[in-house]
């Protein structure tokens, strides 16, 4: 490799594990956090801060019309670009932030649900906040300073719904504790981003800038609407047709199988975004670091997949408690899409770091009216059916946008589907090793931590055996090359995190 793609890659691979460091310990504190107020506040507390967080999740999306990414993924950037992509924001966030105090009643109307509409009155004051920050986040994506932003989000969560959420629910504040949370998380937040990036007090909108930024940031917008009836359709049905004690069922189900799939596809992707958009017009640089990513993802994300299926009782009744048993099944049936939603995420870095964001709307246009569709159709069922439907859905997302990565990035299929394999082979071979576990510490009728961690630590252990033993069966070649690029680079890893400059 010449001395240019060598830093990159180093950079890259260093990034992953930094940002990898930081969710570790971002899902760990949610697993947390989300444990002790699962025992302090009722489901149907959570489906009101569901119901509300549905519309803010929307609301976010259009809150900043894709300027965050435009920044990132602009080959050429000007000082005029910065300032007026953070006036910009400030604005919007302020404006949307009005306009969900107004329409909060209907919102709640909506949802036949009164509690929602204070609710979202509180949480609306988050958009304002969300503002300040973003040019700042874009910027240190943009100079690849991972390793300084490996620790934002723990930190953040950590201070807001860590000490604010929880503090709150221990006093019995109730739904309020959750919003609490979520105000704090974000002026936390934002806080951080200002003090380590201040912005020039110099409000400009120069439109040309404006019109610069907002030809990628509109398709942006456009397929991350798109996306997000697709992520939240199945909430809105569930919320609509079943009740807010069906949405809180439902969204900790939701939330058990995407968060660890989130977690790592959202590392990938903020390594991989803008390493991938420096190299955008480099197809043979482009393809590698695609084909070496969906190998990744499948060779961490598939056996996780198989042993959450398996050990859903558990894992359920460990993380929730006892009272949550209903969250089983839809949450095995959710958990069984996790390498499809990790995947897709991937594909989605390619093609925003390629510029192709409106052929990627379509698709998520497609993919919300499966969701919603295919969630009409499961809620005869219950929530179990939802799930199904959501399932569905994702395995058609998941070819569509496969389908178009493999054609910006010109791999052939057999190379897609090839950096699979081995994923697979270490998947087979654990899971009935787990099962068989599982089914004897239950038989024993054992307390579920102990099925949970017995199980699962011998599938653990099954699993790092074959691909020690054999790493070119159970590893491949393109997970291989990502570990022998680690070597040496320990050193580099190694010293304080200084605050990007």
């Amino acid at each position: 490799m010449s001395e240019d793609t060598r830093s990159l890659t180093q950079r890259t691979i260093a990034g992953m594990l930094w940002l990898a460091s930081g969710k570790a310990a971002y899902a760990g504190l949610q697993l947390v956090v989300l444990a002790v107020l699962a025992r302090l506040i009722t489901p149907a507390d959570f489906g009101v801060v569901s119901a509300a967080l549905v519309v803010i999740g929307f609301s976010a999306i259009v809150s900043q019309l894709g300027l965050g990414p435009a920044l990132v993924q602009r080959p050429d950037l000007e000082p005029r670009h910065v300032d007026t992509a953070f006036t910009a924001s400030v604005l919007f966030g302020l404006v949307l932030g009005g306009v969900l105090w107004a329409v909060a009643p209907a919102v709640a109307g909506f949802f036949r649900t009164p509690g929602v509409a204070p609710v979202m009155q509180a949480l609306a004051w988050v958009f304002p906040l969300q503002g300040l920050g973003t040019t700042a986040e874009s910027l240190a994506r943009r100079d690849l300073q991972f390793r300084w932003l490996a620790l934002l989000d723990a930190k953040a969560y950590g201070l807001g719904y860590g000490v604010v959420g929880v503090g709150l629910a221990l006093a019995g504040w109730g739904v309020w504790a959750l919003v609490a949370g979520e105000v704090a998380e974000a002026l936390c937040r934002s806080a951080i981003l200002l003090r380590s990036r201040p912005p020039r007090l110099r409000p400009t909108l120069e439109r040309r800038a404006l019109r610069e930024l907002l030809y990628f940031g509109s398709g942006f917008t456009v397929a991350k609407v798109a996306n997000f009836f697709a992520v939240n359709g199945d909430n809105l049905i569930v919320g609509r047709m079943l009740g807010p004690a069906a949405l809180g069922l439902y969204g900790r189900a939701y939330q058990l199988m995407s968060a660890p799939a989130a977690s790592f596809g959202t590392v990938l992707d903020n390594a991989l975004f803008p390493a991938m958009a420096r190299v955008q017009r480099d197809l043979p640089r482009l393809r590698m670091a695609y084909r070496h990513g969906i190998a990744l993802v499948a060779v961490v994300v598939l056996p996780v997949t198989v042993a959450l299926f398996l050990l859903a009782p558990e894992f359920v009744h460990v993380i929730l408690g006892p009272r949550w048993g209903d969250v089983v099944l839809p949450f095995q049936i959710l958990a069984a899409g996790m390498v499809l939603h990790t995947t897709s995420k991937l594909g989605d870095s390619l093609v925003r770091a390629t510029g192709a964001v409106y052929r990627r709307a379509w698709r998520q246009a497609v993919f919300a009216v499966l969701v919603i569709v295919g969630s009409l159709i499961g809620q005869r069922w219950g929530i179990a059916g939802v799930a199904g439907g959501a399932m569905f859905a994702l395995s058609i997302n998941f070819l569509l946008m496969a389908q178009l990565s493999v054609s910006m990035a010109e791999m052939p299929w057999r190379d897609f589907w090839g950096a699979h394999l081995p994923a697979l082979l270490v998947a087979a071979a654990s899971a009935p090793i787990a099962w068989a576990m599982a089914t004897a510490l239950r038989h024993q009728q054992l307390p579920p931590l102990v099925v949970l961690s017995g199980a699962g630590g011998l599938a653990l252990a099954v699993a790092l055996v074959l691909v020690w033993r054999f790493p070119r069966l159970f590893l491949g070649r393109d997970v291989r090359w990502m570990l022998d690029a680690l070597r040496g680079m320990v050193p580099r890893l190694t010293g304080p995190a200084t605050e990007p400059r």
